[in-house]
């Protein structure tokens, strides 16, 4: 995923690298008082927008759960281990996950999450091998046959920069990635042909 979403919207990503350039520049001038109440509208902010998020969450939720209770409901919602279809279709938004992975509301866990990540990099595809959560290191082998599989110095970049992109969206907990260059492909087996025995040969 890109730092500006869909339809031009800064994702969570790019507003927080603004914020802190913002907050940065304050200390800069050295007013101590300033930084902290900058510092602190921000806190407040956060804190006032996700706890509105978490409200949110938790009616799509709950209004999903009441349906199933009547018979009218379309699966989803607490207690079935998948969220409900309104609460879906706003994960689906970049934009609306970002900021619920932000405010630890996604109800998707760090290994979904990163499958997600990968799925939305098609041009790039790559296995896990392994992530690492004390560190935040994942490990990725480009699978063979995806741009930039060759491993050359040139492409190899190209397929970093799109997979980073993506899990700062979606996995922020993966703070490095290793990537590594696909296996090479065994050689296709060689095919001797036959040709019929000449007559009366034995």
């Amino acid at each position: 995923m890109n730092t500006v979403t869909q339809g031009g919207a800064p994702s969570a990503e790019q507003t927080g690298r603004r914020v802190e350039e913002v907050l940065d520049r304050l200390a800069a001038t050295g007013d101590r008082a300033a930084g902290a109440a900058a510092e602190e509208l921000v806190r407040a902010l956060m804190d006032f927008y996700g706890a509105g998020l978490a409200r949110a969450v938790a009616l799509l939720d709950e209004g999903a759960d009441a349906g199933a209770g009547t018979g009218t409901g379309t699966g989803g919602g607490p207690g079935t281990g998948r969220p409900s279809p309104a609460l879906a279709r706003l994960l689906d938004d970049e934009l609306v996950a970002g900021l619920l992975v932000l405010h630890d509301l996604h109800p998707y866990d760090v290994t979904t999450r990163i499958r997600q990540a990968l799925a939305a990099v098609p041009d790039h595809p790559a296995e896990v091998l392994g992530f690492d959560p004390g560190t935040g290191i994942l490990r990725l082998r480009l699978e063979a046959g995806g741009g930039g599989g060759c491993g050359c110095a040139s492409t190899a970049q190209s397929p970093q920069q799109s997979i980073e992109a993506a899990l700062a969206c979606l996995a922020p907990e993966v703070t490095t990635v290793e990537l590594e260059a696909p296996e090479p492909r065994a050689p296709e087996p060689v095919l001797l042909q036959i040709g019929a025995r000449p007559a009366g040969a034995r």
